[in-house]
C-alpha cells in the first residue's frame, strides 16, 4: 500500500525542529524527502546531545537523540548552497520537486537566488513554505526565531506555571511544533490550490504567530473580558475541578467538565453536599469559590491510591488519568496497543532504533515507517545519480571540491 503522499517531493532545506517536525510528518505519510545539509556540519540538532546513538563498539555517533526524533523517512544530501555549483543542484532537484521547505531568516536565501520570488518565476508550481520566528513581514521579520522567545512573547510563558510563581515554559519546544503543525496544514491546503489552479504559492508561517493562535480559550480570555488570564498552575482559568491532586503514592489529575461529573464525584468523596451547595453547584460557581473548594476535595483525595481512584473515576465517567513519567507512559497498555514506540534499522547502529510512532492512523494510505534518520550526507551519491543523473566522476569531482559530501566507505 502507497503512502497518502506518495509521488510528492519535497525538497527539505530546513534545520533544528520546526521544519524537520513537519517534513518527517510529510515522509511518514508517503511522501520523498531530500534534506539538504550543509557539508561536514549537518543540521544542528546532529549535536544537540548527550545522548547519542551507540554505534556496533558502544562508541557515540554523529545523531543525539534529538536529531533522531524528527528526521526518520528522508534521504540525506550534503551540498553547499553557498557555492555556484550547489546552488545549480538545488535548482536541478526543483524540477522534479513540488514544495521547498525553509526556515532561514526573512530574506536570507535570496543572495543565493533561492528566496520565493525568483524561484516562483522558474518553477511556477512549486509551493515554497518559509517557517520564520516572525513571518516575512513587519519590524521583526529579519531577527532569528527560537522557540523559548516565541513562548515567551506569545503569551504561553506567562499563563504556565504555579499562581504566585515565575513564569514557566513549555518542557518540550511546543512553539516550534506547533509550528511544524500549521507549515504542514498550509503546504497542504497549498497542494489542493494548485490541484485546481495549476500554481504554485508562498506559504508563510511564524513562531509568534503559531504560539498567539494556540493559545486559543486564554487569548479569547483576553479578547472578551479585557484582562489577561490569571495564571493557575496545574488548574484550568475557566473550568474547576480540572487540575492535578496529589494521592497517597502519587499524582494524577482529574477533569470534570460538567456539572453531572462533580455531582458524581462529591457521592464517591461522600460529600454529596456540596453538589447542592450554591458555591459549587455550577462550574461558574467552582471557579469563583475555588478557593474555597479545592482544598477540601484535596484533603479527602489524598487517603486513596493512584491506581484505585483511576479505576473508580474511569467506572464512573469522570475523566482523570495518572501523572506518568515518558518511561511510564511508553508502558501504557493504551500506547503500545497505538503503536506509539517503533523500531528502525539504522546503518550506523548494531540492533534497531527505536523512535517515537506517528500520531496519524489513516484507513487508506497509511503511514510507513521506510527509513531511519539518515547519517549526513548518506544519499548524495543516490540522489545526484538517480535524480540528476550525474556520472560517478562527476559526483567526484564535486566532491573532491568541498561542494558536496557522501559518506565515507
Amino acid at each position: 500500500m502507497t503512502g497518502a503522499l506518495s509521488g510528492l517531493r519535497v525538497l527539505d532545506l530546513s534545520r533544528v525542529l520546526a521544519g524537520p517536525y513537519c517534513t518527517q510528518m510529510l515522509g511518514d505519510l508517503g511522501a520523498d524527502i531530500i534534506k539538504i545539509e550543509k557539508p561536514f556540519a549537518g543540521d544542528d540538532t546532529r549535536t544537540w546531545g548527550p545522548p547519542f546513538l551507540k554505534d556496533q563498539n558502544g562508541n557515540d555517533t554523529n545523531e543525539s537523540a534529538y536529531y533522531l526524533s524528527i528526521n526518520r523517512n528522508k534521504k540525506s544530501v550534503a551540498v553547499d548552497i553557498a557555492h555556484e555549483e550547489g546552488q545549480k543542484i538545488i535548482l536541478s532537484l526543483l524540477e522534479t520537486s513540488d514544495v521547498l521547505i525553509e526556515n532561514f531568516k526573512a530574506d536570507g536565501l535570496k543572495k543565493y537566488g533561492l528566496d520565493y520570488e525568483t524561484l516562483h518565476k522558474k518553477f511556477p508550481r512549486l509551493i515554497y513554505c518559509s517557517i520564520t520566528g516572525y513571518g516575512q513581514s513587519g519590524p521583526l521579520a529579519h531577527e532569528p526565531g527560537y522557540d523559548l522567545v516565541a513562548q515567551a512573547m506569545g503569551g504561553m510563558m506567562a499563563s504556565t506555571g504555579e499562581r504566585n510563581g515565575a513564569p514557566m515554559k513549555s518542557g518540550v519546544a511546543v512553539s516550534d511544533i506547533i509550528t511544524g503543525l500549521h507549515a504542514g496544514i498550509g503546504l497542504l491546503a497549498a497542494l489542493h490550490h494548485r490541484t485546481a489552479t495549476g500554481l504554485g504559492q508562498h506559504v508563510d508561517v511564524a513562531l509568534l504567530d503559531c504560539t498567539l493562535a494556540t493559545m486559543t480559550n486564554l487569548a479569547q480570555y483576553y479578547l472578551t473580558s479585557g484582562k489577561p488570564a490569571a495564571r493557575q498552575g496545574n488548574a484550568h482559568s475557566t473550568i474547576t475541578p480540572y487540575q492535578a491532586f496529589e494521592a497517597r503514592d502519587g499524582w494524577f489529575v482529574i477533569a470534570v467538565g460538567n456539572d453531572h461529573q462533580f455531582e458524581k464525584l462529591a457521592d464517591f468523596l461522600q460529600h454529596p453536599e456540596w453538589s447542592g451547595d450554591e458555591k459549587f453547584k455550577t462550574n461558574s460557581a467552582r471557579t469563583k469559590n475555588r478557593d474555597e473548594l479545592i482544598p477540601l476535595i484535596a484533603e479527602e483525595l489524598k487517603t486513596h491510591d493512584v491506581k484505585n481512584l483511576i479505576g473508580t473515576f474511569r467506572e464512573l465517567d469522570i475523566p482523570a488519568g495518572p501523572v506518568n513519567r515518558i518511561d511510564q507512559s511508553f508502558a501504557e497498555p493504551q500506547v503500545l496497543h497505538r503503536g506509539m514506540k517503533i523500531s528502525v534499522a539504522h546503518s550506523s547502529a548494531p540492533t534497531p532504533v527505536d523512535l517515537v510512532g506517528s500520531p496519524l492512523n489513516l484507513s487508506e494510505g497509511s503511514i510507513s515507517y521506510r527509513s531511519a534518520p539518515p547519517v549526513l550526507g548518506q544519499h548524495t551519491r543516490e540522489v545526484l545519480s538517480e535524480i540528476l543523473g550525474l556520472t560517478d566522476e562527476a559526483i567526484k569531482n564535486l566532491v573532491d571540491r568541498k561542494i558536496i559530501q557522501v559518506p565515507q566507505s
